[in-house]
C-alpha cells in the first residue's frame, strides 16, 4: 500500500478546508469557471521544475542546473497547446497553468515575465528555498485541478509532472469525472512516480527531439587565461583596470545569451527594472572570481549598467 507524503496530505487538507468554505458560503473557488452541464474544455498543468530537470536530461544525458537551461517560451506553449488538443479530442483549451518557484521574493525571472504575458497562460508561483529547491508548487497544482474539476470547468486535464505528491489531486479530479492525461519525458519510467503513471487515464512520453524543439543547454561563458584585457594606457589605478575587466566579462556574457533569453529580458523590462535575478546571480560570482575579491557597490552598479546597455544594443541589432 502506498501512502501520500506529508506535503501531499497538507495540500489536501488545505483544499478540503477551502472547498468546505466555498460550499458554506455558496461561492465558487477563485479563478474557477462554472458552466452549467459541464464544459468540454482542457486545461494544462505544467510543473516547470520537472520540465527543466528531465528535459535537460533528455537532450544532454544528465539533469542540468536551471541556470544552464534555456527554453523558447512561445514554442513550448505552442507545443503544449497542440498536445492538449490531441489528447482531448474535440475540446477547447481553457488555459495553460505554468507552475514555478519565485526567485528573490515575488519578482519573476525574465523567462517567467514572458510566459505571464503570453495568451492562454496563467503563471502560478511557489517559492525557492535557501537550498534552491522549488516549494509550494505541488499544492498549487492539486488545488487548481480539483477546483476546476469540481465546478465542471474542464472535461480533461493534461498534467506535465512526475511527482507522487500530485497523485491525490489526480484521484479527486477523476472522481469529479475528469480525464487526466499524464505527460512525461523520456525515460518516463525513471522520472515519474509509478503510482502516478498508474493513476492517469492516458500517458504520453516526449522524446529528445520533442524537447529539443523548445529547450537548449546554454554554453558556459568561459574566460580563459590570457583573454583578460590589459590595463589601459590611461589607467592610474587598479580600480580602472577592474572596471575594464568587469566590462570584458559582461561583453562576453551578453554575447553568449540565446535569442530567446533576449526576448525574455525584453518582456521583463516591460514591468520590472534592472538586471533579472537569474542573470545577476550568474554575473556576480563570475566577476568576483575574475577580480579575486568581492565587488563593492560602485562595481556592482557599473556591472549592471553595462549589462543593460549591451543587452539593449543587442536587441536593437536583432530588430534591424
Amino acid at each position: 500500500m502506498s501512502w501520500a507524503s506529508p506535503c501531499a496530505i497538507y495540500g489536501l487538507l488545505r483544499v478540503t478546508r477551502y472547498l468546505r468554505w466555498c460550499d458554506r458560503h455558496k461561492r465558487a473557488p477563485a479563478g474557477a469557471l462554472a458552466i452549467s452541464g459541464g464544459a468540454v474544455r482542457v486545461a494544462v498543468f505544467v510543473d516547470s521544475g520537472y520540465l527543466y530537470a528531465q528535459g535537460s536530461a533528455a537532450i544532454s544525458g544528465s539533469s542540468q542546473k536551471r541556470s544552464g537551461v534555456s527554453i523558447d517560451a512561445k514554442e513550448v506553449i505552442s507545443a503544449l497547446k497542440r498536445l492538449a488538443l490531441e489528447k482531448a479530442d474535440g475540446a477547447k483549451l481553457l488555459r495553460i497553468y505554468w507552475y514555478d518557484g519565485a526567485l528573490g521574493g515575488q519578482r519573476p525571472t525574465a523567462e517567467q515575465a514572458l510566459l505571464a504575458e503570453l495568451d492562454d497562460v496563467k503563471l502560478r508561483l511557489g517559492f525557492v528555498n535557501s537550498n534552491g529547491q522549488q516549494k509550494g508548487v505541488d499544492s498549487l497544482i492539486v488545488t487548481d485541478m480539483i477546483e476546476l474539476a469540481r465546478l465542471q470547468s474542464i472535461s480533461d486535464a493534461v498534467l506535465v509532472s512526475g511527482d507522487e505528491d500530485v497523485r491525490i489531486g489526480v484521484q479527486i479530479a477523476q472522481n469529479f469525472g475528469i480525464r487526466v492525461h499524464l505527460v512525461g519525458i523520456f525515460p518516463s519510467r525513471g522520472s515519474q512516480s509509478i503510482q502516478l503513471i498508474h493513476e492517469a487515464d492516458t500517458t504520453t512520453e516526449l522524446n529528445q527531439n520533442d524537447v529539443s524543439r523548445f529547450m537548449t543547454i546554454r554554453a558556459p561563458v568561459q574566460l580563459a587565461a590570457g583573454q583578460s584585457p590589459q590595463p589601459p594606457a590611461s589607467a592610474n589605478s587598479s580600480s580602472e583596470y577592474h572596471l575594464a575587466l568587469l566590462k570584458d566579462i559582461v561583453v562576453k556574457f551578453v554575447e553568449a545569451l540565446e535569442k530567446s533569453e533576449l526576448v525574455n529580458i525584453e518582456a521583463y523590462w516591460r514591468t520590472e527594472r534592472g538586471v533579472p535575478s537569474e542573470h545577476d546571480k550568474k554575473l556576480l560570482p563570475m566577476c568576483r572570481e575574475m577580480l579575486g575579491q568581492d565587488l563593492d557597490s560602485g562595481q556592482k552598479k557599473f556591472l549592471r549598467s553595462q549589462f543593460q546597455i549591451l543587452v539593449r544594443r543587442r536587441l536593437t541589432k536583432e530588430a534591424e
